[in-house]
């Protein structure tokens, strides 16, 4: 896995995006990950306008961690604007969101969603699946189109014991 490779975080509670960004420090993923709070400015950075137009500075990510429930511009939105964009067609797309309802899983699938995680309520398991998430989609995958979906549904717990 390349180090390099950027992933792009579109989330707008502060409190999930800091817990993220020390899951993938803990993880020991040092790709760059850089963070929109919104889904319009995930569309800017994707589309490379505004304060994003350097692509020197803010690369094009292989990787979008997308959150559904943002005010505005939500996930759902991102999804339907980025499967009419030729140009991001091997972008990897992980819905990564606290909703468990089925319609919200079926919706970001039939908008190209490349894989849909339930966010954990602890840290350990949020380690855990951050270091699931990029292994699989930044190193095994990378050749592979976005029709070769992996969903899993729980990541385990790493210690069974917990409750």
């Amino acid at each position: 896995m390349s180090d390099g490779v950027a992933i792009l975080l579109a989330e707008d509670r502060e409190e999930d995006i800091i817990l993220i960004q020390k899951a993938f420090e803990k993880g020991g993923i040092h790709n760059p990950l850089f963070i929109v709070r919104s889904g319009e400015e995930a569309i800017n950075y994707l589309s490379g306008i505004g304060r994003f137009s350097n692509r020197t500075e803010y690369p094009l990510p292989v990787l979008l961690l997308l959150d559904l429930k943002m005010p505005g511009t939500d996930g759902f939105d991102v999804l339907r604007w980025i499967k009419s964009q030729e140009s991001l067609n091997s972008l990897r797309t992980v819905v990564l969101t606290s909703s468990e309802s089925i319609r919200d899983v079926d919706m970001a699938y039939k908008l190209g969603a490349t894989s849909f995680l339930v966010k954990p309520m602890d840290f350990v398991d949020t380690v855990e699946m951050a270091k699931t998430m990029t292994r699989y989609w930044l190193g095994m995958n990378m050749t592979s189109g976005p029709s070769s979906a992996w969903v899993p549904s729980k990541i385990p717990k790493t210690n069974p014991g917990n409750p």
